[in-house]
């Protein structure tokens, strides 16, 4: 039988072929590892927008608990025996969710996201200017990277020279959002190493800010914790973290998964130079393609009946979003870069309550990276056809992107 083994090396380096072959002969199965996978976009749609489809994991059965979970069962139980709740909104359900998204959304709404082109476009021309016939850049590094970073760091009032520091530890966070029997030793000290840095870095920066407040998000909120019950110190800090990891990783892989698919296709490349009016179809199919997060997870708070199965209550459910984005019943030759899709309801951010809520200034800012780059060049290419891809399965991506651009 064909199942979802999160173990094997290749949803890393090319989940494609995988995500097709479960989609086609096991679209909704229960695993060996004792989870639930579901992977036609049909199905994954469904359980997105259920409210029987929780991202709580407190949510699930303790006796249908699955062997991938591993340490964060401690934290669980520490949850349950303290009735402290300290986890980012991600991973959280109404009200806590409501309450701690609805302090963050103001700062992305369309206006104040449309505020950041400016900025936006200045750092990816800066970069790209700057190695204009220099030879090969790396490109995940120098720009994918660079750029979201120098956004959300902007958008937190954090100081430029802090920029580079983050590389290394939000690299290990990422990581460690793969299930934990995945992770070596190495990576758990690692991903434990990186949640005490940035715990001492943002309650340095909250002291610092309480006494020199700002304009800026990170200040906002520090304001929203001292004037009540809005969220706790722990919530504030998991709050902060959250925003600056996630605000930059998903675009990260999102810029740089782009320029590879384009740097692959020199005729693509020069359909979208000569047509900066499908910039935004363009991203869209990018994110479809892509698919900067891959999979996401959900506990069952009630039965609910998908593809002749019953997802049984408290059980774990894997939502292979990269599957949904390749389904063929409702995308016309999938594996196709199409910058003329008509509807292209890909999932790459997720549907419903949790739908990411960067979304808008990710579209933003993978736009005017990929035209920035597209208008400063004749053409550019793979310097290296062996690209290098980091071992995460659910924030997949490159480690590193040599291209040549020309003038």
């Amino acid at each position: 039988m064909v199942f979802y083994d999160p173990s094997d090396p290749r949803w890393s380096t090319n989940p494609g072929p995988l995500f097709d072959e479960i989609r086609e002969s096991a679209p909704v199965h229960f695993a060996p590892g004792g989870y639930w996978v579901v992977a036609r976009h049909e199905d994954c749609l469904a359980l997105l927008r259920s409210k029987a489809a929780s991202a709580d994991s407190l949510n699930l059965d303790d006796a249908k608990r699955p062997g991938i979970r591993g340490r964060r069962d401690a934290q669980i139980e520490l949850i349950r025996a303290t009735g402290v709740d300290t986890r980012p909104f991600l991973f959280r359900d109404a009200p806590d969710h409501t309450r701690l998204r609805g302090l963050v959304q103001r700062a992305f709404t369309p206006k104040r996201v449309s505020e950041l082109t400016p900025f936006i476009q200045q750092q990816a021309r800066a970069v790209v200017a700057k190695h204009l016939d220099n030879g090969p850049f790396d490109a995940v590094h120098e720009l994918a990277w660079s750029l979201p970073v120098s956004v959300i760091c902007e958008m937190l009032a954090i100081p430029k020279e802090d920029h580079e520091k983050f590389h290394d530890q939000s690299a290990m966070l990422a990581r460690g959002l793969d299930p934990d029997f995945l992770l070596s030793p190495e990576d758990h000290a690692a991903r434990d190493a990186a949640i005490f840095y940035f715990g001492v870095y943002f309650h340095e920066l909250f002291n610092e800010r309480r006494r020199n407040p700002g304009d800026d998000l990170l200040s906002a909120l520090i304001a929203a914790r001292d004037s009540g019950d809005q969220l706790s110190e722990g919530e504030l800090l998991s709050t902060a973290i959250l925003i600056l990891v996630a605000g930059h990783e998903t675009t990260m892989n999102l810029i740089s998964g782009s320029l590879l698919l384009l740097a692959r296709d020199p005729d693509k490349q020069q359909e979208l130079r000569a047509n900066p009016q499908l910039d935004r179809a363009a991203t869209e199919e990018m994110l479809r393609i892509v698919s900067p997060v891959q999979l996401t997870g959900r506990s069952m708070v009630n039965d609910m009946g998908v593809g002749g199965h019953v997802l049984d209550k408290g059980s774990f459910v894997f939502v292979l979003i990269g599957a949904a984005n390749r389904d063929p019943e409702v995308f016309s030759t999938p594996t196709e870069l199409n910058f003329h899709r008509e509807v292209n309801p890909h999932l790459g951010f997720g549907f419903g309550m949790h739908h990411c809520l960067g979304a808008p200034l990710a579209r933003l800012e993978s736009s005017i990276a990929l035209r920035e780059v597209l208008d400063a060049t004749s053409s550019f290419s793979l310097a290296d056809e062996q690209v290098r891809y980091r071992p995460n399965i659910i924030l997949r991506g490159l480690e590193s992107l040599s291209i040549s651009i020309n003038s």
